[in-house]
């Protein structure tokens, strides 16, 4: 079943488009901001309808800071309907433009047409995104402001098993024993150390402090 990610700030829209794509067969995901649809990318949809016009972080400022690890076809739906604008989206990133209001019938065709012809999934990626930072886990790459962070092997497999489990705590002979091994060399205080030098590089390059201290038992990943 593939699976489509609606970001409209329009809940009828939203409504709409979901029942009529469910209808149709797909697995459907909406979000109603680029916040919502930053979380929700993580869940890898195979195609992407994106209003333009959000507040905050608006179509084609989201569409610009998710292509580099996005490759699933985005689609814009806006009620704009200038070259320009068509000009700027395309630039973006966006595959298609579809003006509101559209026949819901053409935009079921059009996304038909974009699913048979995309090729770009065998190459999907494991990526998890917030405002400011992504990870993408394949790469093994850490950005921060479409920056890449340089981070030494025992940090990055820090930060996976941690951000792969928001909220949990982990003690740190816990982490010591996961990404280490039971038979690694050292003792659980080289974790203490590893964390500050991530905290350090992180906050050099403007992201506030991702991973908590837990005093007495040990850190998470901040959700």
């Amino acid at each position: 079943m593939k699976k489509i990610l609606i970001v409209d700030d329009e809940a009828d829209l939203r409504k709409l488009l979901t029942d009529y794509f469910e209808i149709n067969g797909y697995f459907v995901m909406t979000a109603k901001d680029g916040s919502e649809a930053l979380r929700q990318l993580e869940n890898q949809p195979d195609l992407v309808l994106l209003d333009i016009n959000m507040p905050e972080l608006d179509g084609l400022e989201l569409c610009r800071r998710i292509r580099h690890f996005v490759s699933c076809p985005i689609l814009f739906l806006t009620a704009r309907d200038e070259d320009a604008d068509k000009i700027s989206g395309f630039q973006a990133g966006g595959d298609d433009y579809i003006a509101k209001p559209f026949s819901i019938h053409e935009l079921g065709a059009r996304v038909e047409a974009h699913l048979r012809r995309e090729m770009r999934s065998q190459t999907k990626t494991s990526v998890r995104f917030s405002e400011d930072l992504a990870i993408d886990y394949s790469a093994r790459a850490l950005y921060i402001h479409d920056v890449r962070i340089p981070l030494a092997k025992k940090e990055f497999d820090i930060i996976e098993l941690l951000s792969m489990h928001p909220g949990m705590v982990f003690d740190k002979e816990r982490i010591f024993e996961k990404v280490w091994g039971l038979d690694g060399e050292g003792d659980s205080a080289v974790i203490a150390e590893h964390i500050r030098r991530i905290r350090v590089k992180l906050k050099e390059h403007g992201c506030a402090d991702r991973i908590e201290t837990v005093w007495g038992v040990g850190y998470k990943w901040r959700k």
